[in-house]
């Protein structure tokens, strides 16, 4: 059996994927990953990678989308980052229609039995509606998304009909990350234990060595700090310079020569494996994308999410509300709230006790084996 996977050009959305894929090559299928530019880094895992729509950029075609098609939707993503996903995905939807006869033609030379898709990016729907196949759709965190999709599927409404659909389709599946407890009353689908992929990579050496006293992890992900700058990762280094722990910057390529000297318990790395290093770490402090709040649940540790915009706002409030961590603005950042995560005993234990349950969720594999019944696949 073939297997396309598919999803917006980001590893936020991409890299999610990649455990499910493996585990359908694991079971001796042959799997692809297609996505739009800037989707090539998740090649990095060995799957193969299909480009689609070559020099059509995602976030340029939604600006335009917004400036020149719907403005009024535009201004509520500005105003909101993104977090406002009921302007935010017709939007994206423009963009999904954009890409709709290209990502037809690539399923009709690849040819798949079954497609798994990010649910931002319908377009793979369409294509397996087109070649007669099952889809599935591939949630990534907390976004309870039926509502979301019907708004996606309603916009792109004629590229369907273009190609062949005389009814706006549903996913024969869908799958879903979030664990039990924090799923609420919406919940739905196949659940899927999110095992994280960060890369390959092994941690270096200086971290992988035991530490002498508690370490908290920091990252702020790939997109905020491009767009918000060190507003964040400022203050929480203020705030680490008083609190009795070591702190790693997990900032990749970001600039911190205008911070000036670190104080002495705060150590600035590149990218490193997220997951590998909350097992060495007491405590996280986070952006709020959903694998890397899932990463620190599987870990068992508290975490502070500082959301900004897009679903990281429903990332932190899932957390908060599950007692597993703390939410908290730019502003609210303080020794004290660094301290809480390290000492409050409550959160800990609501941490553990979610990583207990993610730990009997079905695996990739059992979640890939259950894929290959679904009604209409060929064989």
């Amino acid at each position: 059996m073939r297997v396309l996977f598919a999803g917006v050009p980001g590893v936020g959305h991409l890299f999610p994927l990649v455990p499910l894929a493996r585990a359908m090559r694991g079971l001796g299928h042959e799997v692809a990953v297609t996505s739009m530019d800037g989707g090539e880094p998740v090649a990095a895992s060995g799957l193969p990678y299909l480009p689609l729509a070559p020099g059509l950029d995602w976030r340029v075609r939604i600006r335009e989308a917004g400036r020149d098609e719907r403005p009024d939707l535009m201004r509520r993503v500005v105003e909101s980052n993104s977090a406002d996903r009921e302007a935010f995905v017709p939007l994206a939807a423009r963009v999904n229609s954009a890409v709709a006869d290209d990502a037809v033609e690539l399923a009709a030379r690849w040819r798949p039995d079954l497609v798994v898709y990010d649910y931002l990016f319908p377009v793979a729907l369409l294509a397996a509606t087109a070649l007669g196949v099952p889809a599935v759709q591939h949630d990534l965190g907390f976004v309870r998304t039926p509502g979301l999709r019907d708004l996606m599927l309603t916009e792109m409404a004629d590229a369907f009909a273009r190609h062949g659909a005389d009814r706006l389709p549903a996913p024969a599946e869908t799958i879903d990350l979030a664990p039990p407890s924090m799923a609420g009353a919406e919940r739905y689908g196949c659940p899927l234990r999110p095992v994280a992929y960060n890369g390959d990579d092994a941690l270096p050496d200086a971290l992988a060595a035991p530490a002498d006293r508690p370490r908290i992890a920091v990252t702020l992900g790939t997109v905020p700090p491009k767009t918000d700058g060190l507003t964040r990762v400022e203050r929480v280094i203020a705030a680490a310079a008083e609190v009795d722990a070591d702190f790693v910057l997990a900032t990749g390529d970001l600039d911190l020569d205008t911070l000036g000297t670190l104080p002495g318990n705060v150590h600035a790395h590149g990218w490193v494996p997220w997951r590998a290093l909350l097992d060495t770490c007491a405590a996280a402090v986070h952006h709020g994308g959903s694998g890397t709040a899932l990463a620190a649940l599987d870990a068992g540790i508290p975490q502070l999410v500082l959301p900004d915009g897009s679903d990281r706002f429903i990332n932190a409030d899932a957390v908060r509300d599950r007692g597993a961590g703390l939410s908290a603005t730019a502003e609210e950042i303080a020794p004290a709230l660094l301290d809480r995560l390290l000492t409050d005993p409550a959160l800990s234990r609501a941490a553990r006790e979610v990583s207990a349950e993610i730990a009997t969720m079905p695996s990739p594999t059992a979640v890939a084996q259950r894929l290959t019944t679904l009604p209409g696949l060929a064989g």
